[in-house]
């Protein structure tokens, strides 16, 4: 297992492929580690650098004292940059992962050279229901939403298996201030207008049954960068990566392609 010191957090990652390759690095949504893109890394070319890592009150990364901003989630995606050595990279963001490539993008757009933004948007939600999920998390344990999460995250035909089971676990262990801490980031998160300055080549991904991000969302926040690419994988809730590893890899890598990284 590899660590990285920052400033305000010690993150947890892992770096598969190439070393000297070039750079795609993911970050994971609210209530998963980076365990999400296992399936994914399976079907990508071994001469890419491939790095995850789980932010900051997720999977083995510390959990410093909320609540967070996206501000403070891409100043750690920055600073394990510079850890790491990675002057630019290709980033690929699910969820709040899609949330903080937008702003890292804009904040560092010479270390961004393309984006994936997957089953996210520039705003996701209103605040009030944030602080609704809070309050009842608060009241009952992250182990009261799950039925609900799991009815955003996965198809009906997926949720009806045992597959589904491991990512319940994975949600009901996200350690509680953590989750509280990154909802109350995305809670104060309204990214629209430094989107629209993003010149990157994106591609957006979203899930034809996403209960979280809808693909209408989606596209919504993709339209906002000029060139950008959009693509639905269908039968597919909010973690098409889970779902659909195979569907997921093939589009990543046909962007990949159009790059010249493939």
């Amino acid at each position: 297992m590899q660590a990285a010191r920052l400033t305000h957090a010690t993150l947890h990652l892992r770096a598969d492929g190439e070393p000297n390759g070039p750079a795609v690095v993911f970050a994971n949504s609210l209530g998963t580690d980076l365990r999400l893109w296992d399936a994914v890394i399976d079907h990508l070319p071994k001469h890419l650098r491939l790095i995850r890592y789980d932010k900051r009150g997720h999977g083995l990364s510390s959990c410093p004292k909320g609540p967070y901003s996206l501000d403070d989630l891409a100043e750690d995606a920055l600073e394990l940059l510079d850890h790491l050595g990675v002057e630019t990279c290709t980033f690929v963001g699910l969820s709040i992962g899609g949330m903080i490539g937008q702003a890292l993008a804009a904040r560092a757009p010479e270390r961004i050279s393309a984006l994936v933004l997957s089953n996210t948007a520039a705003k996701m939600g209103e605040a009030q229901m944030w602080q609704d999920r809070i309050a009842a998390i608060e009241a009952g344990g992250i182990a009261a939403l799950s039925d609900a999460v799991m009815e955003r995250w996965f198809a009906p035909d997926f949720l009806s298996t045992d597959a589904h089971l491991p990512w319940r676990h994975m949600l009901e262990r996200t350690p509680q201030d953590g989750y509280i801490a990154c909802c109350q980031a995305i809670a104060g998160a309204d990214l629209s207008e430094i989107t629209k300055t993003l010149r990157q080549p994106t591609l957006g991904i979203a899930g034809s049954a996403d209960g979280a991000s809808p693909a209408a969302l989606v596209e919504a926040t993709i339209d906002l960068i000029p060139d950008a690419e959009f693509t639905v994988i269908e039968d597919t809730g909010h973690l098409p990566c889970v779902e659909a590893p195979e569907a997921y890899a093939g589009a990543l890598l046909e962007f990949l392609e159009e790059l010249g990284h493939v």
